[in-house]
């Protein structure tokens, strides 16, 4: 009997093999992205000392700077 919603299966292995399958092809595919975009610096050169690094991560956020524009436009005063 067909289900009108059931797909068919792709291979005629058991369910736990086919599975097991597509995990290790996953697993390989996700290292490989790790390995590709995650894995060292481009530019080794590019380091920074960890003291100044944890200093300036770990101080207390600094007051914004004043900006020279106003959030607001200037607009001319007119009498209603």
């Amino acid at each position: 009997m067909r289900f009108p919603g059931k797909l068919p299966r792709l291979t005629q292995l058991p369910l736990g093999v086919e599975i097991t399958l597509l995990l290790i092809v996953k697993l390989a595919l996700l290292t490989v992205l790790a390995r590709t975009f995650f894995a060292h610096p481009e530019a080794k050169h590019m380091r920074m000392p960890t003291a100044s690094v944890e200093q300036r991560m770990l101080s207390p956020a600094a007051a914004p700077a004043p900006s020279t524009h106003s959030a607001l436009p200037d607009t001319p005063n007119t009498p209603e």
